[in-house]
């Protein structure tokens, strides 16, 4: 038996460890999983949760101290490293503030984050270099890595009741779009539609400004989030990447710069996402799957998602589907969801906001969304939209390569409440190929300040018990981003 020195027991098993020895009572056994059985209109595949052996590395084991301007990066990393070797377990942040550059996670590691703990994480670019494999609006490269990464992990977790939080100094400047912002842009538009290789992305040269994810699980099995406190993010919040069998729950995420979605899955299948708080800058959920022939190459659609109980204090949407949707989006179910109207920063535009356009391909089937409450609130838009000409910024700024259009079928909302709305139900399809099969049924609305709706190359729209209470008539609004 190796003596244990008068250091940290999870420090102590991280050396024991290199030296190629371990007592046997070290390992508390392999992850298990507790199966979520999830009730939806389609069949939902059992979500596998990971459970963790109990076993805890702390930070400050490992040299971690607090500090608002030493990174606690290596201490972290360490942390991780001896956590991963010993089967798994929790990496603890305990409770004061703490300064960090990214945190790679690893296989069977649950980094835990007690009441009271502050992770906050660098707003110096260079802290997140070398480059990793990630991705920018749908196209695959290798950029400044998200502040907190997983890439090809099984049963990994971020938990607690703690908060992460990002410095922004930097992050806010590159909120802007200038040229050398968009020319970077479309290299890797042009990269990703010539098909090359993702290793040959290279998108932290020069001024590009692709700024990075908060957190993203990239190729992950087996994933859970829970508890923590998110605020502030330099791109997207959470991302959910070409992974399986996820759940997020009693997340509370507050990040109103340019593009903060609040969690945007993306070719990502067996998903539950509940009881989280969403106050967002742009959409609180927006599922996705790839752009263009970055999609089509991965071929793996976003599917099997139930959204529930989640509220959403500001956000353009509470669920979006696209634009980048590619592989395909089947099989979402979304309810029992409100829009808080206490005190929102700014309108939202819709409730349910499907986007596409003719280079995108993909499908979108499947989608149900029920007794959501915003009765309090005015909208923008209105309460359903599908758009199938958005391009955003891409429209002149890179040519279509190829065109394949994005069938659109089988939508169905009932039981809303909404407060205020321009034209509550906008379908603007593609005049070659309809949208088809949609179902709006028992929506309540105060005042409508529009058309009672706007139809356009839909098929089989069916309206049931619709109810209006004050109507003005006026010209629908036309979306400035088509």
């Amino acid at each position: 038996m190796i003596p244990m020195p008068n250091l940290g027991f999870a420090r102590w098993i991280c050396l024991t460890l290199l030296a190629g020895s371990a007592p046997a009572h070290v390992q508390a056994g392999a992850v298990s999983h507790e199966e979520i059985v999830v009730k939806a209109p389609f069949e939902m595949p059992v979500i596998n949760v990971p459970v963790f052996p109990q076993q805890d590395f702390v930070i400050t084991d490992f040299g971690a101290r607090p500090s608002e301007q030493t990174k606690n990066s290596e201490a972290i990393r360490q942390a991780i490293d001896a956590c991963h070797k010993a089967g798994g377990g929790r990496v603890v942040v305990p409770a004061g503030k703490w300064l960090t550059g990214p945190v790679h996670l690893k296989s069977n590691v649950n980094l835990y984050l007690a009441k009271g703990a502050v992770l906050t994480f660098s707003g110096e670019p260079k802290d997140y270099l070398p480059a990793v494999q990630s991705s920018w609006e749908g196209w695959e490269c290798f950029n400044y890595s998200p502040l907190i990464y997983a890439f090809e992990c099984e049963n990994v977790a971020v938990t607690g009741e703690g908060k992460l939080q990002a410095k922004m100094e930097t992050w806010e400047v590159w909120f802007a779009r200038p040229p050398a912002h968009l020319e970077a842009l479309k290299q890797l538009y042009t990269m990703g539609s010539k098909g090359v290789p993702v290793a040959q992305r290279q998108m932290t040269g020069g001024e590009a400004h692709l700024r990075p994810q908060f957190v993203q699980f990239n190729r992950c099995r087996n994933v859970l989030i829970e508890g923590v406190t998110i605020r502030n993010s330099p791109f997207w919040t959470i991302h959910l990447l070409l992974c399986e069998s996820v759940v997020v729950r009693r997340v509370d995420i507050s990040a109103r710069g340019h593009n903060n979605d609040g969690i945007d899955p993306e070719a990502t299948r067996n998903l539950l996402i509940e009881d989280c708080r969403f106050d967002q800058g742009d959409d609180a959920i927006v599922i996705k799957s790839g752009s263009n022939q970055d999609g089509w190459r991965l071929n793996t659609p976003s599917e099997n998602i139930v959204v529930r109980r989640c509220t959403v204090i500001n956000g353009h949407q509470l669920v979006a589907i696209g634009s980048e949707l590619s592989g395909g989006v089947r099989n979402v179910y979304v309810h029992d969801c409100r829009f808080d109207s206490a005190k929102p920063a700014f309108d939202p535009f819709n409730v349910l906001y499907i986007k596409t356009n003719r280079r995108r391909g993909g499908f979108v089937e499947g989608i149900t969304m029920e007794n959501i409450d915003a009765s309090g609130v005015r909208f923008k838009m209105g309460v359903f939209g599908i758009e199938t000409d958005v391009l955003y910024q891409w429209r002149t700024l890179v040519p279509t390569y190829e065109e394949r259009l994005t069938p659109i079928r089988g939508i169905t909302m009932r039981n809303v409440k909404v407060g205020m709305t321009s034209t509550p139900f906008r379908i603007l399809g593609d005049k070659d190929l309809p949208v088809k099969d949609v179902v709006l049924d028992n929506i309540t609305i105060g005042t409508v300040r529009g058309q009672q709706h706007r139809y356009e190359n839909a098929e089989n729209v069916k309206e049931s018990n619709v109810t209006i209470g004050t109507f003005i008539g006026e010209s629908d609004k036309e979306n400035a981003n088509r």
